[in-house]
This record gives C-alpha cells, structure tokens and sequence, in this order.
C-alpha cells in the first residue's frame, strides 16, 4: 500500500464498506415493503424523524392519502405505519451518512493535495455517481405514490444497479492505487476476454434479479428445476411477444433469470477450469478460486430463495450475495490492468 494514498485507499473502502450495509437496508426496505412509507422527500428536515405523538400521527395521515395504505395497508394503526416506517427512514439517513462521508474527506484530500489529474476526474465521477444514486431512490419510490402502491421494476433495477456500480468504481478505484508494479500476472488474452465477457453476463443477470424483485417474480414458479410440476418452462413465458414477455411478464422474467443463472455458472465453470490448465500465476488462480466458489453459494442460495418463496433472510443473502460475487470479479479483473502498464 503506498503511504501517499493510504488515506484515499481507506476511504474508498469504508464508501464501499458503508454502500454495502446501504445495500443490506435496501434489501430489507424492499422485503418488509417498507420502501413507500415516506411519501415526500426533503433532503435536510427529512433527517429529522417525528418526535412527538402528534408529529407521528400527521406522517401517518400524509401515508393514508396515498395508494399503498387505501390498497394494501388500510387495516393499519400508527404502530403498523412506524415499523415500516423506521427502514425507510433508516435507509435515508443512511444514505445521507454516506453522502457525508464521501464529500467531506474528497474536499480535505484535495486542499492538501493528495488527489489530481487524473484520480481526481475518477472521483469527481464517483460523487457524481453517489449523487445520481440518490436522485434515483427518489425516482423510484415517487413511481409507486401514483396510481398503484408499486414501485417500477425499471426504476428499481436502475436504482440497484447505480448501487452496484458505485461500490464496484470504489473497490476498483482503491485496488488500483495498491497494485505493485512487480506483481503482474500471466495471463492469456483469451481468458482475460472470456472473464470479461463473464462479468457483463453477471451484470444482466443481477439487473433480471432487480426485475424479479420489482415485479414479485419470485413468489410464483416456486420449483426447481422446473418451473411449475411436470412443467420445466411454464406456458405462461409464451404468453406475448419476446421483449414483453421477458421485461414485463413476471414470468418470463422469472425464466429470464432463471436461465442466465445456469449461463453465468457455466462460464464461471469455464474460466476457473481454463484458469486450472493455463500457465498463470497463483495469485490469478486464487481469484478465480474466489469467484467459483461464490457463484455455487449463490446459486444454491438462489434455487433456496425460489423454492421457500423469498423469506426475509435468503432473498436479502441472495442480493448481498450477487454482490460478493461482482466484487470478486472486480477483484480479479483489476489485476489484469497491471499489464497494460
């Protein structure tokens, strides 16, 4: 680790640190369907909860005027409205939290003159990427204060994937600033394509995981390997036009997962077997280690989700796991950049 950036390099991995927690919140926002419970959005008074009965009971009203509570929530008392109320709410200061920790020490690091030129353009990025992420929380939950208490599945696969990218740029950013000119690896460029072309297949699949959750996709189908009994694929896949069916249709994104899942563990398969039979150096061969057996702990996790109908605990496993399993690419494919220097 250079002495010059380590300041940098442990900042960028508590950002990560934090974005991960922020992530687990997230999950459990969105299981507990708690995520529609503040229906406005004011960046400072918005860190203040209500204090007092009568301020809850004002929040409370403001919720019963929107479709979630007139739907789905109408037999709820104020204790109901703070239980959902409190990840919501926790999920929001938290991301406040990060904003904080993110801007104060980038504004410190540049009048002392650790970041510039061109790591200073990275990070000028990253922020922005953070800032968007908000914006795009916001985006989110206002699409199900409308007409139908549901947020869009699009949205939330913007939403999770900004959040994805954000931590994956910092992981990415303080491994480049560690990386030792004589540790390059041996690697061949055919392996180097196929780990690459591996991580955007990941990248889609984790962004079908995002549609799975928007649309409940996961409660339905619940058999493995096939989809209903006596039924590998269901009938209902074939029920519109492709597009539709697969971004739409719960149950055509549930088979569009469902599949993808089976292509990114065969190309993990791939990569860790060519890995085996490849003249490379062992610390290569340690991240592909890595990756397999992440991607058999998801897999088995995501077949356990499906079938027990997503309980709390494995379907927020099953997303901190898709990104464990993204950052252990992230991981490995920073190494490869070593050669090009």
């Amino acid at each position: 680790m250079s002495t010059k950036y380590k300041p940098v390099i442990i900042w960028l991995f508590t950002g990560a640190i934090l974005v991960f927690i922020m992530t687990a919140i997230g999950g459990i926002t969105r299981l507990t369907e708690s995520g529609l419970s503040m229906v406005d959005w004011n960046l400072i008074m918005g860190a203040v909860p209500p204090l007092s009965e009568e301020a809850w009971q004002e929040t409370f009203e403001q919720y019963q005027q929107f479709p979630e509570y007139k739907t789905t929530h109408s037999h709820f008392e104020l204790d109901d409205f703070k239980s959902i109320f409190f990840w919501e709410y926790l999920h929001r200061l938290f991301g406040r939290l990060i904003g904080l920790v993110f801007i104060i020490p980038f504004i410190i690091f540049i009048r002392k003159g650790l970041i510039k030129g061109k790591l200073l353009k990275q990070l000028t990025f990253l922020l922005g990427m953070g800032a968007f992420q908000g914006f795009l929380g916001w985006y989110m939950v206002s699409s199900g204060l409308v007409h139908e208490p549901r947020v869009s599945h699009f949205r939330l696969a913007a939403h999770l994937s900004t959040a994805f990218f954000t931590i994956s740029y910092s992981v990415w950013l303080a491994l480049g600033l560690m990386q030792k000119e004589d540790s390059k690896p041996t690697i061949t460029p055919q392996l180097q394509k196929l780990t690459w072309i591996s991580l955007v297949t990941l990248a889609v699949q984790i962004i079908f995981g995002a549609f799975v959750a928007g649309k409940d996709a996961g409660v339905i189908h619940n058999f493995w390997p096939n989809m209903n009994p006596g039924e590998f694929i269901s009938p209902e896949v074939f029920s519109g036009s492709f597009l539709d069916t697969i971004i739409n249709n719960p149950s055509g994104i549930q088979f569009a997962h469902r599949y993808i899942a089976y292509i990114v563990v065969i190309m993990v398969l791939a990569i860790w077997y060519k890995s085996r039979n490849t003249i490379i150096d062992t610390e290569t061969k340690k991240r592909y280690n890595i990756i397999l057996g992440i991607v058999v702990f998801q897999f088995i996790i995501g077949v356990l989700t499906l079938l027990m109908q997503v309980p709390l605990s494995l379907g927020l496993i099953h997303q901190l796991g898709a990104l464990l399993l993204l950052l252990s690419f992230i991981y490995t494919l920073r190494r490869f950049s070593l050669l090009s220097r």
